[in-house]
C-alpha cells in the first residue's frame, strides 16, 4: 500500500493515463482528488474507480485558469484533510507537426497548457505540500529527448521538454520543504491515443493491426509496448514515500526503447 492514507490530486483525468492513475492511488491505499475540463468523465471515472465515493473527489478544472487550480487544491484539503502529492496528466497533445508548417499561436496554446497550466496546478499546491512535505510528479515525454520517426509533434515535444527543465529548478527550490519534484516519461504507451494510432494506420495501409504494432515493439528491448496502467504505477510510486531521497529525476518508461 504505497499511498496508504495519501491524497493526490490528479490532473488530466480521463479514459486513458489520468484515469489509471487515479485508479493507481485508490488501490495502493489512497485518496484521490481528480481534476480535468469536463464533469462528465471526472464523474464516470470516479464511480469506475470508487463506486461508494469514500475514496474519490473530483471538480471540472481547467489548469489555464488559476482560481480553478486553486479551487482543486483546496478540494483535497476540504475533503479529506490533506494534501501529499499532485500528478499531472493534463495535457494538450493532440497538434501535429514541425517548424516549417507551424502555426505559433497553437505553440502559444500548447505551451500555456503543457507548461505553464502544470505549473499553475503545481502552485496552488504547494502550501497544503508545504505542510508535511510531499510530491509533484510530472507526466513528460520521451519525445521531449528522442524525437520519433512515425508522427512529428515538436510543439508538444517542446513544452513537455520545457517542463523537464523546470524540474531541475523546482526541485531545489521545493527541496528544503521536503517537496520532491520528478518526471515519468512515457514512450509509446499502450492505451487509448496509441491504440487509435495503430488502428489508423493499419486502415490506411491495408496491413493487419499487429503488424503495425511490431514496427513499434522491434525496436524495443522487451517485447511489449508499456501500458497507461505501467506509467500510472511509477507515478505512484514517485508520489510515494518509497521514493523519499528520489528528486530532480525523469524516469523513462519505455519497454527499453530509449536507455539513458
Amino acid at each position: 500500500m504505497l499511498l496508504a492514507d495519501r491524497t493526490v490530486v490528479v490532473s488530466g483525468v480521463g479514459a486513458g493515463l489520468g484515469h489509471q492513475v487515479a485508479a493507481a492511488v485508490v488501490r495502493d491505499g489512497g485518496n484521490a482528488v481528480l481534476g480535468a475540463r469536463t464533469a462528465d468523465n471526472l464523474a464516470k471515472s470516479a464511480a469506475a474507480i470508487d463506486p461508494e465515493g469514500a475514496h474519490t473527489a473530483h471538480l471540472a478544472t481547467d489548469i489555464t485558469d488559476e482560481a480553478q487550480c486553486e479551487a482543486l487544491a483546496a478540494l483535497a484539503l476540504e475533503r479529506f484533510g490533506r494534501l501529499d502529492a499532485v500528478v499531472h496528466v493534463a495535457a494538450w497533445d493532440s497538434h501535429f507537426g514541425g517548424l516549417q508548417d507551424a502555426d505559433f499561436a497553437t505553440w502559444q496554446g500548447v505551451l500555456d497548457v503543457n507548461l505553464l497550466g502544470t505549473l499553475r496546478m503545481t502552485r496552488a499546491c504547494v502550501p497544503a505540500l508545504k505542510r508535511r512535505g510531499g510530491s509533484v510528479v510530472f507526466i513528460g515525454t520521451q519525445s521531449a529527448v528522442a524525437a520519433p520517426t512515425q508522427v512529428r509533434q515538436a510543439a508538444y515535444a517542446a513544452s513537455k521538454g520545457a517542463l523537464t527543465s523546470a524540474m531541475y529548478s523546482l526541485a531545489r527550490e521545493l527541496g528544503p520543504y521536503r517537496i520532491r519534484v520528478n518526471s515519468v516519461l512515457p514512450g509509446w504507451m499502450w492505451g487509448p491515443p496509441v491504440q487509435a494510432y495503430v488502428r489508423f494506420t493499419a486502415d490506411a495501409e491495408g496491413v493487419p493491426e499487429p503488424e503495425v504494432l511490431a514496427r513499434l515493439t522491434d525496436r524495443m528491448a522487451l517485447p511489449d509496448l508499456a501500458t497507461d496502467g505501467d506509467v500510472a504505477q511509477a507515478a505512484a510510486f514517485l508520489a510515494s514515500d518509497g521514493a523519499r531521497a528520489i528528486t530532480g529525476q525523469s524516469l523513462l518508461v519505455n519497454a527499453g526503447e530509449l536507455m539513458r
